[in-house]
Formats: structure tokens, sequence, C-alpha cells
């Protein structure tokens, strides 16, 4: 247990927030980035890693790991203390300051707080037919493409996720399937183009009914609507990328304003709280369009009015990094 005091709480450790905690070093604060999960880059970190990230300016593609690595490195010069593993159970306002206190008794207190948590802490929806089978080879995410090296793999899902782990398992693994229990997908259009050019088998309106194997997945039965008989597949790993179901936790008891679990802020990225901003997916507003690149430009407006709500003297904007000011 330990107190810390700093101009800037920042609580999400993820691309979002390591973009607030180098920009609050460039405004000259000082600041504390705290997660609940174990290492800098949240949900990036924890389960898209080896995913090929496409809509970040000036980077025509680059790995999930490469982006926070640098996103790292950009805010090292200014010292952010990181408080990793740790979830911030309470807020209390004492005038003109902030006071956080985290699970593991450690207590922060700032004079703002930035909420870049992503959408809070997730679980995977499971795969029904994994509920009676015990042995490996069930993953949920993929953060290490060369384990599947070789493998026969069956991927599970409609979404990006999924349309993204077949054109990056395919280069390595024996062969690999999709299947999705409707004809649409959530995926974006020129994935599902592309995974088709490189004849990666599709199979719509199919689901996994039973798998094979003792210790590990050795193959699948699949049923496709409108076929009389089942198919099997051979699977040394399955990829259940069905997506996640999202959790605030102690956020909700804070007082924010909040909507389908989202919070609720301003132009200036303000909540309802004085001197509590939120930044990247975790908000919503007029308009919003969930990107990494939004969270940058949400992450640097929300230090900017900060900065002023701190020290009325400061300017908004204090200019750019390129002026040498």
């Amino acid at each position: 247990m330990s107190d810390i005091e700093v101009d800037l709480a920042i609580i999400g450790a993820g691309p979002t927030g390591l973009y607030a905690a180098y920009y609050a070093g460039f405004r000259g604060l000082s600041t504390v980035v705290a997660d609940a999960l174990p290492e800098a880059g949240g949900q990036v970190t924890a389960m898209y890693p080896e995913k090929l990230i496409l809509d970040v300016g000036g980077f025509p593609e680059i790995k999930g790991r490469d982006l926070v690595d640098n996103l790292v490195r950009q805010a090292e010069p200014f010292n952010p203390r990181y408080l990793l593993h740790r979830r911030a159970e309470k807020l209390e306002h004492l005038g003109d300051g902030r006071v956080l206190e985290f699970d593991d008794g450690t207590r922060v207190t700032c004079k703002a707080v930035i909420i870049t948590g992503g959408l809070g802490s997730f679980s995977s929806r499971p795969l029904p037919a994994a509920a009676d089978f015990a042995g490996a080879g069930v993953v949920y995410f993929v953060p290490e493409l060369a384990a599947h090296e070789g493998h026969d793999v069956v991927i599970v899902g409609g979404g990006d996720s999924a349309f993204d782990w077949a054109l990056s398992l395919h280069p390595l693994a024996r062969s690999v399937t999709l299947l999705h229990r409707r004809e649409r997908f959530r995926a974006h259009a020129s994935s599902v183009d592309r995974v088709r050019e490189l004849g990666i088998p599709i199979i719509v309106n199919a689901q996994i009914t039973r798998i094979h194997g003792d210790e590990h997945v050795d193959g699948v039965d699949i049923e496709v609507k409108g076929e009389d008989e089942s198919r099997h597949l051979p699977a040394d790993t399955i990829v259940a990328a069905l997506g996640f179901t999202a959790d605030l936790g102690p956020l909700t008891e804070w007082g924010l304003e909040i909507e389908k679990r989202t919070i609720l802020v301003d132009s200036t990225m303000a909540t309802n709280l004085p001197r509590v901003y939120a930044a990247g997916d975790i908000t919503q507003y007029p308009g919003k369009v969930r990107l990494i690149a939004t969270g940058f430009g949400e992450a640097a407006t929300a230090v900017n009015n900060a900065a002023v709500a701190i020290d009325p003297d400061a300017r908004l904007f204090p200019g750019h990094s390129s002026d040498g000011t």
C-alpha cells in the first residue's frame, strides 16, 4: 500500500490512456496510469497483440504489440508511473483534489482524472460446444500466432477478429476454416473479400455440435442449416472469436452519467463530475466513432481541458509539439 500524489490520474492503460500519458507529459503534468490488467496496452495487449491495425494515421499497418510498444516509448521521457494489475475502486472529491483508492489499498491524490478504460473489464463469450470438452485446444484469443503453426484451425465467428485471425493464421497453419452461424458478417467487407480471395473456406449457417479429442482437440462435428448430415472437420485449434461481455465495475458507483456501459461526455470530454474526463471507447456522445485514432484525439482534448481546470491561467491549446515551444 502507498500514497501517491500527481497532477493527473489516467484510468486505463490501453492506447488512448498511453497517448494521454504522453500528451499530459508534453503539457508538463505528472501522471499515474492505472489498469486492472497486468500489462500496458489494454485489450490490444491482452487479446490482439499480433493483429494488424490498419487505421492509425501514418502506419499503413502495424501490429498491436508494436503500437503499444511505441506508445510506451513515446510517453517514457515524461516518467508516467504505472499501477498495473490494480483496479480503481473508489473516487472521492476533496475540494479541488480527487482521491482514487485501489483494490490493494493504494491511494492516489490528483487534481483531475481521465478515464480511458476501453469498455471496462471483459470476459469472453463461451463456445457452447466446449462446455462438455475438458481438453486443450479451444482458445478465445490468439496472442501468439506461432503457437498454431502447422495446425488445422477452425475459427468460429463473423466479426473483425475472426477474419483478422483467419488472415494472420493462413500463412502459418496447415488449414484455416471459418464458421459463422449466419450468412451476414459484422466484419469489414474488405476483410471478408480478402479471406475469400485467399480461398479460405467460409461455412455459413453453421455451428459446432461436438468437439473430438481426449486431452487435446483433434476434430469437430458441425451442423449446417439445410444439410441432413453433419460434417466432420480436422482441428488442432478452435478459435472461438465470439466477442466478449464488458463490465464497468466500480465506475458505475462513482456517480458518472452512464448509458449502455459507456460514459457520457461533452465536447471537452468532460463527464458530469467536475475535473473528471473520459476518452476512448468508453465514451459516448453524438456522432461517436470508435477508432484508436479517435481515442488519440479525445485524449489530447481531455488533457488540454484538464490542464485548464487545474490551472485557469494555462492555455487551452499550448501549440504544436513541432513548434519547439
